[in-house]
């Protein structure tokens, strides 16, 4: 995703929230739970969607603000 992002810590946190969220709404949603257990594919693939759908509501609700071009 275009942006500077929130800085390595923020980045982690955004990193593990999001993997929660993808892992709670892969459950509550689509009833995968058995395979989301360890490191693979499907748990990958989960938390990544996951981490994408928090970032895309961070912004939604901080709004873009300026972008790093035009600080400068």
């Amino acid at each position: 995703m275009r942006g500077g992002g929130y800085g390595l810590i923020g980045d982690l946190i955004i990193g593990v929230l999001g993997g929660l969220l993808g892992g709670w709404i892969a459950f509550y949603f689509f009833h995968i739970g058995d395979t989301m257990s360890g490191i693979n594919m499907t748990s990958i693939l989960v938390a990544f969607v996951g981490a994408i759908l928090l970032i895309l509501i961070l912004r939604m609700i901080g709004g873009r603000g300026r972008s790093r071009r035009n600080e400068y």
